[in-house]
C-alpha cells in the first residue's frame, strides 16, 4: 500500500520569507495538495545566533498571506536536539559512526597537507577504527559518520535524474559537534524520518547535501525519501537572484500591492509548465501540479510578466474578493493608512460601487488605490498639471452650462447622466470627448479615471455637481 504523501517546508528563521523560499513552500504544498497529503512546516533554528522570533513569525506571516497552510503547529528542530543526539549514539553502538578526537591543530594539518599535495581538504578518518580508550584526556569528541570509501552513493532525483557521487569525495562528516550540538546534515535527517516525510522538494543547492544525508538513511536502515531538487531562480540577465533583481521579502510584495493568487500563479510558473497555460487558478495548479514537470533550467525572474499577470488576476477577481483584499493590504500601502482613516461606510461604499471601472486600469493595488483617491479628495479638488491644463476658460464655462442641465436629472445614474451629456454635446456641436475629458478633470482632478458616466454615479449628485460648480467658479 503506497504510503500519503507527507511534504514538509523548512526555513531557517534568519530574515524574511524571501521569494525563492517562497517558490520552495509552494511547490510542497501544490504537491500535497495535488496527491491528497499533507505538508508539514519545520523552523530549522538550530542557528541560536541568528534564528530570532521576529523572523520566525515573518515567515509565518509570509505563508499565511500566500495562502499556503500546513499541517500542525510549526516544528522547531533546536527543541529535538536530544532526539538527534540519541540516533547519532545509536549510529555508534552500530559501528556507522565513530568518536573523532583530532584536535582543531590536528584538522588543519590534515588540511594543509591535502592542499600541499594537490588534493581536496579532508579528514583524513585517523579515529575511524582507533578504540575511544586511546582518546587524549581532556578532549570532548565530535561523532563522524562512517562513510563508505569505494563506489558511489546514487542520488534518484524526480527533477535532476540519476545522481552520483564518489563515496571518496563525501568524507567521514561530523553529526555531532564536540559541544554536543547536531549538525544540519545530521539533524534534518532524523527529523525528515520521524515526521515521516515522503517526499522532500527543495533547491538545488542542497544536491550534494542529498548524496551525505543518504548515507544516514541508510546508515539506520531507514527508507530515503523521493527527492527532489529544483534548479534556482535567476534575475532576468541570468545571475543568482539578488534584492536588485526581486529577492525581497513576500511582505515586500505584497506592501507593492500583488495579490497573492497572482504570486502564487507567477510563482508556479517559475521553473514549472502545464502546456502554455501561463494565467492559472489554484484549483488549475493543485489539479495539475506534478513534480516530474518541474523544469531543470533555472527560471528567470520577470517583474513585468509579474505585474502583467497581476494586472489580469485583478481583472479577473470578483468584486468583493477585490475589496476586501484592497481593505487588507491598505496598511501596507504608502499613504494606505491615512486613507483607511477618511473611509466611513459611505465611502466604502463609493469605493465598491467603483471597482469594475477601477481595476480594469489597474495592474496593482497600489494603481488601483492610486486610481481610486478621487474619491477621497477634499474640495476643492487640487488639480494635476495635464487636469489643470485641459480646465481652460472655455472649459469652465461649458461646464457651468452642462451643470445646469445635470442639476435637472431626475434619477441620478450612470445611464441618466450619460444621456443628459451625450444630447449635451451634440446640441453643442461637440465631440464627446471635448466634454468628457474636461468633465473627468473637474471631478477627479486627473485626466485618467475610470469611465466618467460611471464616476458621475459613484459620487452622486451632490458631489459631483460640487465638484463641478468649484472648477466653474474657480475655487
Amino acid at each position: 500500500m503506497t504510503k500519503p504523501v507527507v511534504t514538509r517546508f523548512a526555513p531557517s528563521p534568519t530574515g524574511f520569507l524571501h521569494i525563492g523560499g517562497a517558490r520552495t513552500a509552494l511547490f510542497n504544498w501544490l504537491y500535497a495538495q495535488h496527491t491528497g497529503g499533507t505538508m508539514l512546516l519545520r523552523i530549522e533554528d538550530t542557528d541560536r545566533q541568528r534564528s530570532t522570533p521576529e523572523a520566525t513569525q515573518a515567515i509565518l506571516d509570509g505563508l499565511s498571506w500566500l495562502g499556503l497552510s500546513w499541517e500542525g503547529d510549526p516544528i522547531s528542530q533546536y527543541a529535538r536536539a536530544d532526539r538527534h543526539r540519541e540516533v547519532a549514539e545509536e549510529l555508534v553502538r552500530k559501528g556507522e559512526a565513530y568518536y573523532c578526537y583530532a584536535s582543531a591543530e590536528e584538522i588543519e594539518e590534515m588540511r594543509e597537507k591535502a592542499r600541499a599535495e594537490g588534493r581536496p581538504p579532508r579528514y583524513d578518518g585517523r579515529w575511524r577504527d582507533r578504540s575511544p580508550s586511546e582518546a587524549p584526556e581532556g578532549v570532548k569528541p565530535v561523532i563522524r559518520i562512517k562513510a563508505p570509501r569505494e563506489g558511489d552513493t546514487v542520488v534518484h532525483d524526480e527533477v535532476q535524474g540519476q545522481v552520483r557521487f564518489p563515496n571518496k569525495d563525501l568524507d567521514d562528516f561530523i553529526i555531532v559537534r564536540s559541544d554536543g550540538s547536531p549538525t544540519y546534515m545530521h539533524a534534518v535527517v532524523v527529523d525528515d524520518h520521524d515526521m515521516g516525510i515522503t517526499h522532500v522538494i527543495r533547491g538545488d543547492d542542497h544536491l550534494t547535501n542529498a548524496a551525505r544525508q543518504t548515507l544516514i538513511y541508510k546508515a539506520m536502515g531507514w527508507d530515503v525519501p523521493v527527492m527532489a531538487h529544483v534548479p534556482l531562480i535567476h534575475g532576468p540577465d541570468g545571475a543568482k537572484l539578488s534584492k536588485r533583481h526581486g529577492a525581497l521579502g513576500v511582505e515586500t510584495y505584497r506592501a507593492m500591492g500583488y495579490l497573492p493568487v497572482a504570486l502564487r500563479n507567477y510563482l508556479a510558473r517559475l521553473g514549472w509548465s502545464h502546456g502554455d497555460d501561463e494565467v492559472m487558478s489554484t484549483e488549475q495548479m493543485i489539479e495539475w501540479f506534478e513534480i516530474k514537470d518541474i523544469n531543470k533550467g533555472a527560471a528567470r525572474f520577470d517583474y513585468q510578466k509579474l505585474e502583467a499577470l497581476n494586472g489580469i488576476h485583478i481583472r479577473q477577481s470578483d468584486d468583493a474578493t477585490l475589496f476586501a483584499l484592497l481593505l487588507d493590504t491598505l496598511p501596507y500601502l504608502e499613504g494606505g493608512e491615512a486613507l483607511l482613516g477618511r473611509m466611513d461606510e459611505a465611502r466604502k461604499a463609493q469605493l465598491r460601487a467603483s471597482l469594475p471601472g477601477l481595476k480594469e486600469r489597474s495592474k496593482t493595488l497600489i494603481e488601483l488605490a492610486d486610481g481610486a483617491q478621487f474619491l477621497f479628495a477634499e474640495r476643492p479638488l487640487a488639480l494635476d498639471e495635464k487636469a489643470a491644463k485641459l480646465l481652460d476658460g472655455d472649459a469652465r464655462a461649458m461646464l457651468g452650462e452642462l451643470a445646469s442641465e445635470l442639476d435637472d436629472v431626475p434619477d441620478w445614474s450612470a445611464e441618466s447622466t450619460e444621456a443628459v451629456v451625450r444630447a449635451f454635446a451634440e446640441r453643442t456641436e461637440r465631440k464627446l470627448g471635448k466634454v468628457a475629458q474636461p468633465l473627468r478633470a473637474a471631478l477627479t482632478g486627473r485626466t485618467t479615471s475610470p469611465g466618467i458616466f460611471d464616476v458621475l454615479a459613484v459620487m452622486g449628485r451632490e458631489e459631483s455637481l460640487g465638484r463641478i460648480r468649484d472648477q466653474v467658479s474657480g475655487s
